[in-house]
């Protein structure tokens, strides 16, 4: 490749970046629904229609930023069964680290809603795709750390499967926090602070998934 190729790549890159920045700041401000092409144009001080010359539509837009959701939670799990040794503890801190993920980037959880409500064919190649794959291997590492519990005896080995098990678990946690987020003023008026809320959901996926007789 050519310098000038090199370099022109190289501003196309950065140029999208910047794009995709001003797109995602704009998420966190306005929310998904408000935001308009035009504002993310005039946010990265660019024409509307360059924009389009990088990103298709707005819903190209959302999925590359969805791009970038999927990827960090998909990290922030893996990161989370590092630090543990028993699949049942593992599974229990990649719930939690779902909820701080949650509440430190409440633009990326919407996402996640979105995402999970969105059934289509995609394009691997696509930043939908790219999603998908991501979210593939997320509930992958949720599938091996249960498949650890029941190989160290921490979780019930007749909990059945663990692509079930881990895709209702990523049901009901995702559920958990949606209602955290959404209802906090109601669960106070009923005495119930959302710690507390949240120690006792992650307390019943141990009740549900713990081994009665751990192996020695």
């Amino acid at each position: 490749m050519s310098y000038i190729a090199e370099r022109r790549g190289e501003e196309k890159e950065r140029r999208r970046a910047e794009i995709l920045d001003a797109a995602e700041a704009l998420y966190v401000e306005k929310g998904w629904d408000a935001l308009t092409v035009d504002q993310v144009a005039r946010s990265a001080r660019l024409s509307r229609a360059l924009v389009y010359v990088y990103f298709r539509d707005k819903d190209e837009l959302l999925f590359a930023i969805g791009e970038r959701a999927m990827t960090l939670v998909r990290d922030r799990f893996a990161a989370a069964v590092a630090e543990h040794q028993l699949g049942l503890d593992k599974v229990e801190a990649i719930g939690r680290a779902y909820m701080t993920y949650a509440y430190e980037f409440p633009h990326y959880f919407d996402f996640c809603t979105r995402f999970q409500a969105h059934s289509v064919a995609v394009d691997p190649g696509s930043h939908e795709g790219a999603c998908r794959a991501a979210g593939d291997e997320t509930i992958g590492v949720v599938v091996r750390a249960i498949e650890a519990g029941i190989d160290d005896g921490s979780i019930r080995p007749d909990i059945g499967e663990p692509i079930l098990l881990a895709t209702s678990l990523w049901a009901f946690t995702h559920g958990i926090i949606q209602l955290a987020m959404a209802k906090g003023t109601d669960l106070a008026r009923f005495g119930v602070a959302i710690p507390e809320f949240s120690n006792y959901a992650f307390g019943l996926i141990r009740t549900v998934a713990q081994a009665t007789t751990p192996k020695n």
